[in-house]
């Protein structure tokens, strides 16, 4: 049994997310923000996007992964995303953490000019200071995962959120957290993985869809690897499909979701 690396990963971050705020100042964070909203620019929304879609896919830039390592090291969003747009994504993810997954903030800075879909920030969200970086940053929706978070705080970041503009995605895992579903989140997921071990197995998804509320968006996440799988999620209510190291792993992962989709629609 691995030890929980999720407890490992939120106390880093907490240490991450102190730093940051040295460096630039929560009130200087908002007043950037603030700027942006006046503005007006506004979200693409995730949850619409997921539900007008045929396939659903949300394809993710992920790198690298605290169990399997580098997964593709040497992989530059602007060459990923942008061919995961045009061939057929219905939303993108891309993980801002660093240490354990290889990613960062400037990736969705560096793409958001080159995508017309709705790019979630996936993310170990444990402060606000965090969804302010979110919006900053281009993102449209933010992931709060139960397992890091108190009822409280997780009520508390959705409302910032929305106050924000932002969509949120809450990520649970098991029937011990459906009461987190009173959240007002967007769009529910059910992770696959468990975060402290890191076993995935998809009938987790099939065996918590008939407990989640009818009303609304369900995303599978994790594990997914096969055509044939999303066709039988959907079945069970899923509008929304996770999906990175599938299409990360292979040398062209724009192509590999291409190739995907298409058999997900046929």
């Amino acid at each position: 049994m691995m030890k929980d690396i999720l407890e490992e990963i939120v106390a880093s971050k907490r240490i991450e997310v102190a730093a940051m705020k040295e460096e630039v100042p929560p009130q200087a964070l908002h007043a950037k923000v603030d700027a942006l909203l006046s503005e007006g620019r506004r979200i693409i929304s995730m949850k619409s996007s997921l539900a007008s879609s045929p396939s659903g896919i949300i394809a993710e830039f992920k790198r690298k992964s605290p169990s399997k390592g580098w997964i593709h090291a040497d992989s530059r969003p602007e060459d990923v995303v942008p061919v995961y747009a045009r061939n057929g994504a219905s939303a993108l993810s891309i993980l801002t953490d660093g240490p354990y997954f290889g990613g960062c903030m400037e990736y969705i800075e560096r793409v958001r000019p080159m995508v017309s879909i709705p790019i979630l920030r996936k993310e170990f969200i444990i402060d606000e200071y965090q969804l302010f970086q979110a919006r900053l940053i281009g993102a449209d929706a933010v992931l709060l995962i139960a397992a890091d978070l108190s009822l409280g705080e997780c009520r508390s970041l959705t409302a910032t959120a929305h106050e924000l503009g932002l969509e949120v995605l809450l990520e649970i895992h098991g029937k011990e957290e459906l009461d987190y579903c009173v959240c007002d989140a967007d769009m529910v997921g059910v992770n696959n993985r468990n975060l402290g071990t890191f076993h995935t197995d998809v009938q987790h998804s099939f065996e918590i869809a008939s407990l989640l509320p009818k009303d609304t968006l369900l995303v599978s996440e994790s594990g997914i690897s096969s055509p044939d799988t999303v066709k039988a999620l959907r079945g069970a209510g899923f509008r929304g499909f996770l999906i990175g190291e599938t299409f990360m792993k292979e040398a062209d992962p724009g192509q590999a979701l291409g190739e995907f989709i298409r058999k997900v629609e046929s």
